[in-house]
């Protein structure tokens, strides 16, 4: 008796460790872009990406602890940088608090850095049954949203972390989102590991560099500037907005 009581004991043990519910730590994701889809096929995107590798790759950090998280980059892959690559990657900062359902960002937008604050973007998933995925080593099922009336996105997010958030703004499933595609954007976010010890989490507050702007103000500068731009600069419409 005392054998399967030992036995009982170990598989609720190792359940149990297996459904650590997880509050604060640190995600390492790859964002990574499709450069040659992303410019087109016209004659201008021909000779842009002729020059281009195909894919671009960049890793961002995104910290959390108590539902407030920042998402920033951490560093590009130097194999795949641009010519034209700024040195202002640095200055685009999300961070988000998930009890209040607010923002405060800063972004660097046709060479000005803007600060914005405002309420987080809606969004109304839809679950997909029956699909998960795998990613950095948690189990995560599939969801998808359409934004700005036709951008669909769809999401892998997994219960086991314990914050309704994702990388930039895109947020709102019951759990941490650890991959995203946007078709139409031609990139996609994945999580490559997950850090809980040695976090450094007092970086999680509010970014305050940047002219003070109206979101909405802003929105409509960006739109204004990027109209007929071709494919590229709807990606940077979309990347603002988010």
């Amino acid at each position: 008796m005392k054998k399967y009581l030992f036995i009982i004991l170990l598989v609720v043990t190792n359940t149990l460790y297996a459904q650590q519910f997880i509050s604060s730590g640190m995600i390492e994701f790859e964002e990574r872009s499709n450069l040659h889809a992303l410019y087109g096929n016209s004659v201008f995107g021909q000779m842009i990406t002729e020059k281009l590798p195909k894919f671009s790759s960049s890793f961002y950090h995104f910290t959390f602890k108590d539902n407030k998280a920042v998402y920033l980059l951490d560093h590009k892959d130097a194999k795949s940088r641009t010519p034209w690559d700024d040195n202002y990657a640095d200055d685009n900062i999300t961070y988000s608090d998930y009890t209040t359902n607010t923002f405060t960002d800063t972004k660097f937008i046709f060479d000005n850095t803007y600060l914005l604050s405002d309420s987080l973007l809606k969004m109304k998933w839809k679950m997909v049954p029956h699909e998960t995925r795998n990613i950095a080593g948690f189990n995560c099922r599939k969801a998808y949203t359409i934004l700005f009336d036709s951008v669909y996105v769809f999401a892998f997010y997994t219960d086991e972390i314990m914050i309704s958030g994702g990388p930039l703004g895109i947020h709102g499933l019951p759990g941490m989102i650890l991959g995203i595609t946007i078709p139409r954007m031609h990139t996609s976010w994945i999580a490559t590991k997950l850090q809980i010890n040695g976090v450094d989490t007092s970086i999680i507050k509010p970014p305050k560099k940047g002219k003070m702007k109206d979101y909405e103000e802003l929105k409509a500068m960006v739109e204004k500037m990027a109209n007929d731009r071709g494919s590229y600069f709807q990606r940077v419409i979309w990347g603002f907005l988010l």
